[in-house]
């Protein structure tokens, strides 16, 4: 292996000499980090011929330098950093150190430094924790070290935030010296400053400032770097998002409130200008400098005509101005509310001109023209408004039109400033947030001045509008004649306002984020400024952080401060440059040096410039050569041989740069990665290119630097006069696809940028590859691509370049060479619009470069490596990509030439931008089966339709609702093809099965293209043979009577709605849910607008077939709700109907039975208005058949109806007993024979006439009957008129029994009744899941999910365990709706409540009402047993096993007890059901109880509440309770307390808490089980005092239980016994229950009658 010089690798550890003056070391590793190969230093002075770089000799690669002014800090790999130079802080060390024997700082032991600054005569160090270390001088506080004038040894320095509690510190990102002061840039971004001067921006006259201070004025900004001069300070800042900078300017400035808006009325027009000066953000000068208000002859010096404010703008005036500026003393230009001489002449009218095109040689140099830039507003911009002057600006809009008289108001009035003024938006940052700078001249003056003149090429790209806005919204002239205005600002004015398109993406690309770079960014500037080296145009200092306005729209990517200069890097290979130019460090000979400007690095195009370094007199800049690898350029001051440090004050003798020159030396440093500078050295860090490596990223950054330039210059020079040809020549066709595309190719410049300055800040960092963003996430830069191939493709489909061919041979002349050279064209005679197309599709071919370069860089590595494969698969992504746009593009121009040639009727209405052409049949190479001899039929295939062209109409088959298979060959012999759309089934035939088989398969390929997102993918690999069947896709129905019109969205499954979907009508109806076979099927909602009220029908409910069918809910637009069921669109089985509100006319609520639409069946009818109920039989929404009507005033009809009315036989009752029992002609009419009897007995016999209420007619006779008679005859029970209990609610078990699959009740199979609660389970749960405003509980998920399985013990013979599991299913089922058992019992008790609360709370129902639970449970048990066969019948026992020891237990237990059948060894419905049901109906059935025994209860309380104020051994005494069985002693809180005769409430304590329970359970069972636990407590108490062997007969028994009764006080204990009574298992009647039962009605019953004396 040799070295550049020739040396062979024997000669590794040795110096080699060569003619190139340069020493290598070589390591004796071949490795690629070896530190022989990588971060070589090499350092000089001067520029000429005779300098010879030394090379700097380290064991380890340098990763970073940093130069003071006789001294140099080295961070090498491993995080240990060496000094060189001069070191007078060092004291007892060696204080010097030559640049080729560095010196360890052995203090930083121990520590990973990750970065160095290095200022005038101190250093600092940041670790890898974000800590800072310096030493050097400190005179000025520069170390932030306190009571140190010099500081020998790096030391740790503490950067605290104190506002916080505790005080906590800061992570430092970055550090940087100057001469006198420090800074650093925290990992919030934020910058601290120490030190002195006024160039640490922070608000104080105390120095030195000892810790570290926030800069808060650039608190809220997001700074990405700092750089330090000797006394001033840079910062480079992201720009604020757009809703920040979006907000109004301020009319006062936020310090000094003085206006920041000015008015100066002249003669016959006035200046509106916002040169607004504020002198707190100035620091004032000591006596004998230049005085903070210069007159305007100071800076007029550099050209007639021309005056520059102190913050940079550029005012154009006339001689006569000038001469009136030095002679008026009121007039300070700059200053606050600057004045202008009332006696200046207006400028003739080229100076008007001059004026109106702002051409401010300021930014002359690269400002292009920007007539093209008229064309945006800001409409268009994400983020941007469209701006507003603020309400200083209108103010004084207004007062200059009402001070120059109407002259100027009939001017305002035709330019119409205003919406001249809101063409334009205010730029980002500065003062006043109004960025500075001028445009340039006309379009065709650009053209022709843009070869001749080198340099002058904009580097801005921001919007369109933007550097024209910079001038305009600085202030105003208005002139007092339209005569004096130029035409071209008129004609702007009256020009129509159009929507922009931003060429720069506001706030980036937001998919980028944080992985690349800023270019939208600001560079902001304070310290002293004697030498312009602020850039702010003067040459004043500033207190606090700047703007400079001209930058903000430059992308800057870097700012580096020389001693007296600063330099300002761009994305685009630009160096800006201002301050000290004495050695013509700047780069340029141009002045003023006040403000940026180019430095002329362009000598040749192929020159970029991508580091800069600044000294003290000079400037380094690193740069693309020819080739990729770096070349150096230095502009400065020459250093002379021998000659020690100038001063920097004197450089009489010392020779300087006019522009940068070349370093001839620079192409044997090898791979230069970046530059530094300071003092008088500069200093290399180079690499050796080992295995092609560092070429290979160098390459790559290189290629991505120049792929940036190219598309910014095509942007600056050919997109921007197109769009304003497209505006002007009013092409509507392609304008808004312009835009498209321009915005498109914006975002593809933007993301080129940032990549770009991320690859080059990769080379001057670690040159690696592991971490580039176009591996890591490739999708940006596939997506970006993608979207501006597919712009430029519908331009060009739309005939956009055609357009757009004529204008633009006017505006680029016959000649385009510019076209030609940035299209990279050398063919001759090309038409313009080819010429157009060829240069923007340009761009696709660099992603074949980005696959070269990542192949070339994966050939540095094994091919069995990982970095290998991962640049391997980084190459596949671009290439297939770039093959993927090559063939959208063949596309796009075959569509293109199709258009061309295609009927001129049909074009407009089946061209559209997205659309591609994929084959067509004009070679009748596909034709319709069955058609006409003479018609023409003409199939074309589209990327998103097949069209069906006749002679004059044609039809489009959208793709993603396309199906088409092949038809068998074998029994036609035809070639045909059938297509299945949503409304139409057709037959093509082919003319060979070749082309059969080519349109099949171009039309499945384009039909999967088409719902797979037009074919995005960036390959064609993984197509599948045919799309799938199944699909979603969006249809407009042309043809089908119901659907006419409609647009259904959702699944579809062969040309049919089939799945979940959406159909809205044109007239308002909506449908959404599920579809089968094209027909609404399923649950679904759906929307109708009622025709004469302003309301909705609503129906939300499963359907059938296209229509209402099953359980669903219906809201009417009149406010009726009808929940229930429903067949074939109508109200049909069981149902409720809730009719008004409670405040409206008649409310109402029926439930019961429906029959298509109407009440058929047996229902209950609450008629709220009138209090009236009625349980009863429907016919047609009649009363017809028998009923029983309750009423709100207690009365009580139960018998027949005929025609709604109550006609026939029945029994009517009073609130007072009072009962008459006959026939009824009306509702409440008595009509016929009939008996009438009184409460006391009394009655009448004979013939009725008359209302209840109103008076009757008696034709009959009075009986009194005897004592001793019979009542038998008079006192039926009621009911027997009423409707049956088996015959209630019928159709509630029938649709039960139907969901089960039984046509009727028990006529069915078990298995399918299994499997239909099983699918009713799941697809109900499914439902849930897609709906979440149904979402289910997880405690009900994992219920539903149990019964989804089939239980096991639904056969087989059952036993006890079989029927506790059998019990526990019921249980789950009962309380789960969706179980079809579950819908029954909410069903149930729906209606029970609705039939017995309110007005049906009538204890006259109570005998029905415990009819109808009787009726339930034998109903439901019918159910039960279907479910489970094996189950016996009622009554039936369940056989015991008798190996059971359990049982046996029991058995033995039983046997000292009374015996009893166990209620779980029995079948019974009431034991297996009621505990599910009664919890549920206990309240209206209880309440009925209650009125029912509400006599009964009165008496029997208040014999309680008599009996109760006795005390316990008097009670005792009372009810004859045995004295043996009176407790002696009674526990109290835990202690035996003796029983005196006070003693109240304390005796049977425990027994009478138990039996106060029974009020706490709902059924009988649990009730019983209550009295039990009495008995036991009891018991329990008695045998603590008795023998063991003691048993209770009931004559002793008897009265201790009617003691426990009447402590018990429980209020309702009629109703108790008679619910227990009424409701009790049969089969522990005559048990131990039914004995314990019968003990507590007798003690009910003594109580009650129980005499006291």
């Amino acid at each position: 292996m040799l070295c550049q010089c020739g040396c062979s690798e024997s000669l590794r550890h040795d110096l080699c000499l060569t003619d190139c003056l340069l020493l290598y070391v070589f390591s004796s590793s071949g490795k690629e980090d070896s530190s022989g190969e990588r971060g070589l230093l090499h350092t000089w002075k001067g520029y000429s011929y005779s300098v010879t770089p030394e090379r700097v000799l380290l064991s380890r690669p340098v990763l970073q330098a940093a130069l003071g002014t006789r001294h140099g800090i080295l961070l090498v790999e491993g995080g240990q950093v060496y000094s060189f130079g001069e070191f007078p802080w060092k004291q007892s060390q060696v204080s010097e150190a030559g640049p080729l024997k560095p010196v360890l700082e052995s203090a930083l032991s121990g520590q990973r430094v990750i970065a160095v600054a290095a200022g005038s005569f101190h250093s600092g160090a940041l670790t890898e924790d974000g800590g800072v270390h310096m030493w050097g001088e400190n005179s000025f506080g520069q170390c932030g070290l306190s009571s140190l004038a010099v500081v020998p040894n790096p030391t740790p320095v503490a950067v605290l935030d104190l506002d916080t509690s505790p005080p906590h510190t800061i992570r430092v990102l970055e550090l940087a010296c100057g001469e006198q002061h420090s800074l650093a840039l925290s990992a919030q971004h934020e910058v601290w400053a120490w030190g002195s001067g006024c160039q640490l921006g922070l608000v104080t006259t105390i120095f030195p400032v000892w810790k570290p201070q926030k800069v808060e004025h650039l608190v809220g900004r997001h700074v990405l770097q700092v750089a330090c001069g000797a006394f001033h300070s840079l910062a480079l800042v992201r720009c604020l998002p757009p809703q920040e900078s979006r907000r109004p300017l301020p009319d006062k400035c936020g310090q000094c409130h003085q206006l920041l808006y000015t008015m100066t009325d002249k003669e016959d027009h006035v200046i509106i200008s916002d040169s607004h000066y504020c002198p707190l953000g100035v620091e004032s000068p000591p006596l004998g400098l230049q005085s903070p208000h210069p007159s305007i002859t100071e800076h007029t010096d550099y050209e007639s005509g021309r005056a520059v404010a102190q913050n940079g703008e550029v005012l154009t005036t006339t001689d006569s101005d000038i001469a009136a500026a030095g002679t008026d003393s009121d007039q300070a230009v700059g200053g606050v509310g600057a004045a202008g001489s009332r006696n200046s002449p207006y400028p003739d009218d080229q100076a008007v001109k001059e004026y109106l095109k702002l051409s401010d040689t300021s930014l002359a140099d690269e400002t292009p023209p920007a007539d093209s830039l008229d064309l945006l507003t800001s409409d268009l911009i994400p983020g941007v408004m469209p701006v507003t002057t603020s309400s200083a600006l209108n103010s004084l809009v207004s007062s200059c039109a009402s001070a120059v008289g109407e002259r100027v108001v009939s001017t305002y009035e035709a330019l119409s400033l205003k919406k001249m003024i809101n063409y334009y938006y205010p730029g980002v940052g500065g003062v006043a947030g109004v960025p500075g700078g001028v445009p340039g001249g006309p379009a065709e003056e650009r053209v022709r001045l843009e070869e001749s003149m080198q340099g002058k090429k904009s580097c801005s790209t921001g919007d369109i509008r933007e550097e024209e806005a910079e001038g305009l919204s600085r202030r105003l002239s208005l002139p007092g004649l339209l005569s004096q205005v130029s035409p071209r600002l008129l004609r702007r004015a009256s020009r129509p306002r159009v929507r922009a398109v931003p060429l720069t993406p506001v706030g980036g690309l937001p998919e980028a984020g944080e992985l690349l770079p800023s270019l939208q960014t600001e560079v902001w500037s304070w310290g002293r400024g004697e030498e312009g080296q602020l850039g702010h145009g003067d040459n004043l200092p500033r207190l606090q952080p700047l703007c400079i306005k001209c930058l903000s729209s430059k992308e800057v990517v870097l700012v580096a401060a020389g001693a007296h200069h600063s330099l300002a890097l761009t994305a685009q290979s630009q160096v800006f440059s201002w301050g000290s130019n004495s050695s013509g460090q700047l780069g340029h000979m141009a002045s003023p040096t006040t403000i940026p400007r180019l430095a002329k690095v362009r000598l040749s195009e192929g020159i970029r410039v991508w580091d800069v370094g600044a000294g003290a007199q000079h400037t380094l800049l690193l740069a693309d050569g020819d080739c990729y690898q770096p070349i150096l350029y230095y502009s400065g001051q020459q250093v002379k041989d021998g000659v020690q440090d100038a001063p920097q004050d004197q450089t009489e003798g010392y020779s300087y740069t006019q522009q940068p020159v070349l370093l001839p030396f620079c192409m044997n440093l090898g791979y230069v990665s970046g530059v530094f500078a300071g003092g008088q050295s500069c200093v290399a860090l180079a690499d050796r290119n080992v295995m092609g490596f560092i070429a290979s990223l160098h390459e790559l950054a290189s290629a991505e630097r120049k792929f940036y330039c190219k598309l910014s210059s095509v942007k600056n020079h050919i997109l921007r006069p197109l769009l304003d040809l497209g505006e002007n020549y009013r092409c509507p066709a392609s304008t808004v696809l312009l835009r498209s595309l321009a915005r498109c190719y914006s975002h593809l410049c933007h993301l080129t940028g940032q990549h770009s300055a991320s690859l080059t800040a990769n080379l001057r960092r670690r040159r690696e590859f592991k971490n580039l963003v176009m591996l890591e996430h490739a999708s940006i830069f596939l997506d970006t691509y993608n979207e501006y191939c597919c712009s430029v493709g519908n331009f060009l489909v739309m005939g956009g370049f055609q357009a757009l061919a004529k204008p633009s041979l006017e505006f680029f002349g016959k000649c385009p060479e510019l076209l030609q050279r940035l299209a990279e064209s050398s063919e001759e005679n090309i038409p313009l619009s080819d010429l157009l197309v060829t240069l923007f599709y340009l761009p696709m071919r660099h992603l074949h470069e980005y696959g070269r370069l990542l192949l070339k860089l994966g050939t540095c590595f094994e091919v069995s490596s990982v970095d290998y494969q991962k640049l391997q698969d980084g190459c596949s992504k671009f290439e297939a990509l770039a093959l993927h746009l090559k063939r959208r593009r063949k596309e796009a121009e075959y569509t293109y030439h199709f258009w061309k040639s295609f009927p001129g009727k049909m074009t407009d209405s089946l061209r559209k931008p997205r659309r591609r052409l994929i084959c067509e049949s004009s070679n009748k190479a596909l034709t319709l089966q069955n058609s006409g001899r003479f018609s023409v039929n003409w199939f074309i295939l589209f990327n998103d339709a097949l069209v069906h062209a006749q002679f004059s109409t044609h039809h489009v088959f959208p793709l993603a609702t396309l199906w088409v298979e092949p038809i068998p060959e074998e029994n036609t012999g035809l070639h045909g093809l059938k297509v299945v759309s949503p409304e139409e089934t057709f037959t093509l035939l082919a003319c060979s099965s070749m082309e059969k088989a080519k349109w099949l398969r171009s039309i499945n390929q384009a039909v999967d293209q088409a719902m797979s997102g037009a074919g995005q993918s960036g390959s064609g690999a993984g197509q599948r043979a045919e799309p799938p069947i199944s699909r979603t896709a969006s249809y407009t129905f042309y043809k089908d009577s119901r659907l006419k019109e409609a647009t259904y969205e959702g699944r579809w499954l062969a040309g049919k709605p089939n799945g979940r979907g959406v159909v809205k009508w044109l007239d308002g109806r909506i449908y959404t849910g599920t579809f089968k076979n094209g027909l609404e099927d399923g649950f679904g909602d759906y929307v109708m607008p009622s025709k004469t009220l302003n309301l909705n029908d609503h129906y939300q409910g499963h359907w059938k077939e296209g229509k209402m069918h099953g359980i669903g809910t219906y809201k009417y637009a009149t406010g009726e709700l009808y929940d229930g069921s429903f067949q074939d669109n109508m109200r049909h089985g069981h149902g409720m109907l809730r009719s008004g509100t409670l405040n409206s006319s008649s409310p109402s609520v029926f439930i019961g039975q429906w029959v298509h639409d109407k009440k058929t069946g047996y229902g209950v009818f609450d008629d709220i208005t009138r209090g009236e109920k009625y349980m009863g039989m429907w016919q047609d929404d009649q009363r017809q058949g028998t009923g029983v009507i309750v009423t709100q005033f207690g009365l009580y009809y139960e018998g027949a109806f005929n025609n709604n009315k109550m006609q026939g036989t029945g029994v009517l009752l009073s609130e007072d007993n009072t009962t008459y029992e006959g026939e009824f002609s009306e509702d409440w009419t008595l009509n016929g024979k009939g008996v009438l009897t009184m409460p006391n007995g009394d009655y009448f016999e004979g013939s009725f006439t008359g209302e209840w209420g109103s008076g009757l007619k008696v034709t009959g006779s009075f009986f009194k009957p005897n004592l001793y008679d019979s009542d038998g005859d008079k006192g039926r029970a009621l009911g027997r008129l009423a409707v049956r209990p088996e015959e209630k609610w019928r159709v509630v078990f029938e649709e039960c029994w139907m969901r089960l699959g039984c046509e009727a009740p028990g006529q069915g199979e078990n298995q399918r009744a299994w499997e239909n609660i099983a699918v009713a389970l799941t697809t109900s749960r499914r439902q849930h899941r897609d709906s979440p405003e149904m979402n289910l509980s997880r405690t009900q998920n994992r219920t539903l999910e149990s019964l989804e399985f089939i239980p096991q013990q639904h056969v087989g013979p059952v036993t006890m365990e079989k029927y506790d599991s059998i019990r526990r299913y019921l249980i789950k089922a009962c309380d789960t709706p969706l179980h079809p058992l579950g819908r029954l019992m909410e069903t149930l008790v729906a209606v029970y409540r609705m039939t017995y609360v309110g007005v049906g709370a009538n204890r006259r129902l109570l005998l029905q009402a415990v009819n109808e639970i009787m009726s339930y449970l034998a109903r439901i048990f019918q159910l039960v047993r279907f479910l489970f066969p094996d189950l016996p019948e009622e009554g039936g026992a369940i056989p015991e096993p008798s190996s059971d020891p359990q049982d046996k237990k029991d058995s033995n237990c039983a046997d000292t007890q009374l015996e009893s059948p166990k209620p779980g060894r029995v079948v019974s419905s009431s034991a297996l059901l009621l505990p599910v049901l009664l919890p549920r109906l206990y309240p209206p059935l209880f309440t009925l109880y209650a009125l029912e025994k509400e006599r009964e209860d009165d008496v029997y309380w208040e014999c309680v509440l008599r009996l109760n104020k006795q005390p316990d051994v008097a009670l005792l005494a009372f009810l004859g309770v045995q004295h043996k069985f009176w407790p002696v002693s009674v526990p109290v809180l835990g202690e035996k307390t003796e029983v005196v005769s006070s003693t109240k409430d304390a005796c049977f304590a425990s027994a009478t808490e138990t039996l106060q329970q029974i009020s706490t359970t709902f059924t009988p069972s649990d009730k019983l089980q209550v009295i039990q636990l009495t008995f036991e407590e009891i018991t329990k108490e008695v045998m603590s005092s008795l023998e063991d062997n003691f048993l209770w007969s009931m004559d002793d028994l008897f009265p201790v239980f009617l003691y426990v009764v009447l402590r018990a006080r429980i209020r309702n204990l009629g109703s108790e016994v008679s619910l227990i009574e009424d409701l009790m298992d049969p089969c522990v009647q005559h048990g131990e229950h039914g004995i314990m039962f019968t003990t507590l009605k007798a003690c009910y019953y003594q109580i009650q009658h129980e005499k006291t004396t």
